[in-house]
């Protein structure tokens, strides 16, 4: 192996190898990035497609291998040395300082100081005061070029999931690098959110900047890929150029099998109604709320971002509080104040955000999924281990959770085998009604297709399932029902047979639905 870099790349890796205990994440991996493109990188969860992006970030030093950047070899970096040589990356979980403010995260570790450089006092201190003026100026002035519609001194914990990302794209684009990572960029943000983003990443190109982006999404990665590399179980697959791949090739590539059908929706006899909301109500958030839900169907929940949605299930939920309307199960009201109380009438919800609500990642495998029904195994104060190790080990098998054992971290785990995790804990309970806010948000085309198989084994023991997505596909293809929202107002309802994508559009905007 020769030690002379590819000058027609601006990042080469070769031959990556990465070990964590008990876990081989990169196995020879090699990738390289042409200046001024789009480089797309693919792989199931868990194939090694973020541990590859932190070892080029500086997060993970490597085992084995040689990593080159702009013609120079690179050794032993961390994250500021690779901010330093133009290296900045978008993460899939996001980790703001919530208690900031917009300008302070996007500036954070790098902010305007008053006079210049941080100079010594006299006793050999670092002075230095921030330029907030300075600091907020020049955010609004990238917010404005942006089309971001914040003012950079709102709180990031004001922000919902999708404005938090957004501010992450910012945040990257601010430091003007010569290479960009993206990974999931477009998980929680809404169609016109994402033709903002796919301009500024035309941009980048204009001007020089290579980017690595991570999707699940088919139709991305056929609309902005220049290249395509595959990764599968920690191993280099194959590379090329955009035009050498077709859907499902890559597909079979990805996961090592055909996958025939990734919407596996199957017809079931629809019962009762098991769950009916009347007129919910919140102030400012969303009004005169109507729909109903049926004994083995799934109903979508379709709409832009910010479109109420989710906060509609919330309130269902026990999570918010509402101000007027009903909600009713099998015919009584039930007004939940907390999810305890929702919980306890047989609801469960599976949040969007399973990181941050859905899951302790640093609780075992075991512990999450019977975290939500310790009643069940400990009847009389002290848990049952022998029973709660049996349950956890039967929804395993039956969810076909890929874990070492159930003692394993959940936060070891891929997002779809954590997403495994969060059904079995509640499937655990004794359900009526599973809300499913985005629950493949995330998550690989072959794990896609197992919680779709899942949701319709779900409506086939007679489960009410709300299905919350922003990808119009698996509404369409996963819904018996969708309701349509638009800034908190339901704009209409359509069956199955007559969804599409134009319709659910209109609605979803409001040009062809009430208001």
């Amino acid at each position: 192996m020769t030690d002379t870099p590819d000058r027609s790349c601006i990042l080469e890796m070769r031959s990556i190898t990465k070990a964590f205990p008990g876990v081989l994440a990169l196995d020879k991996v090699s990738l390289r990035v042409r200046p001024a493109s789009v480089h797309v990188l693919v792989g199931e969860n868990g194939a090694g497609k973020s541990t590859l992006m932190k070892v080029i970030s500086g997060e993970y030093t490597v085992d084995a291998g040689e990593l080159y950047f702009d013609g120079v070899r690179i050794e032993g970096q961390d994250t500021k040395a690779a901010l330093d040589l133009g290296i900045a990356m978008i993460h899939q979980e996001l980790s703001p300082v919530l208690d900031m403010t917009i300008a302070e995260n996007i500036f954070l570790g790098r902010e305007p100081v008053l006079g210049g450089a941080p100079r010594l006092s006299v006793l050999g201190d670092v002075v230095a005061f921030v330029d907030y003026g300075r600091m907020y100026a020049d955010t609004q002035a990238l917010l404005d070029q942006l089309g971001l519609r914040y003012s950079p001194r709102l709180k990031m914990r004001e922000l919902s999931i999708a404005g938090m990302q957004l501010i992450e794209i910012a945040k990257a684009i601010s430091r003007r690098a010569k290479l960009v990572i993206m990974d999931e960029p477009t998980s929680a943000i809404s169609d016109t959110e994402v033709e903002m983003l796919f301009r500024q990443i035309a941009d980048l190109k204009a001007e020089g900047v290579a980017v690595i982006y991570i999707t699940h999404k088919m139709d991305e990665i056929f609309r902005i890929a220049d290249d395509i590399t595959v990764i599968r179980d920690g191993c280099y697959v194959d590379s090329g150029p955009a035009g050498a791949f077709d859907e499902a090739r890559l597909i079979s590539l990805m996961v090592g099998r055909t996958i025939s059908n990734i919407f596996p929706k199957v017809d079931v006899e629809r019962g009762d109604t098991v769950l009916e909301v009347r007129g919910l109500s919140r102030g400012g958030v969303f009004r005169d709320v109507s729909f109903s839900v049926r004994k083995g169907e799934i109903l979508g929940l379709a709409g832009l971002v910010g479109a109420g949605r989710t906060e509609v299930a919330r309130a269902i939920f026990g999570l918010d509080p509402v101000d007027g309307g009903e909600i009713v199960l099998n015919g009584r009201v039930i007004r939940p104040k907390s999810p305890r109380e929702a919980i306890a009438a047989g609801v469960a919800m599976v949040s969007e955000d399973r990181r941050a609500e859905g899951i302790v990642l640093s609780r075992s495998v075991l512990e999450n999924i019977s975290l939500a029904n310790l009643g069940k195994f400990a009847p009389r104060l002290l848990i049952n281990g022998q029973e709660e190790q049996r349950a956890a080990a039967d929804m395993s098998k039956l969810l076909k959770i890929k874990t070492p054992t159930l003692a394993a971290e959940a936060g070891n785990l891929s997002g779809g085998n954590q997403q495994k995790i969060v059904l079995a804990k509640w499937l655990l309970g004794d359900l009526e009604v599973l809300i499913l806010d985005e629950p493949t948000r995330g998550i690989d085309v072959g794990s896609k297709s197992e919680i779709h198989r899942l949701m319709g084994e779900f409506a086939a023991k007679g489960l009410a399932i709300i299905m919350i997505s922003s990808e119009l596909p698996e509404i369409l293809g996963m819904s018996d029902r969708v309701v349509v929202m638009h800034e908190g107002v339901v704009t209409g309802e359509i069956d199955r047979a007559d969804a599409s994508q134009e319709n659910l559009m209109r609605l979803a905007t409001a040009t062809g639905g009430k208001r």
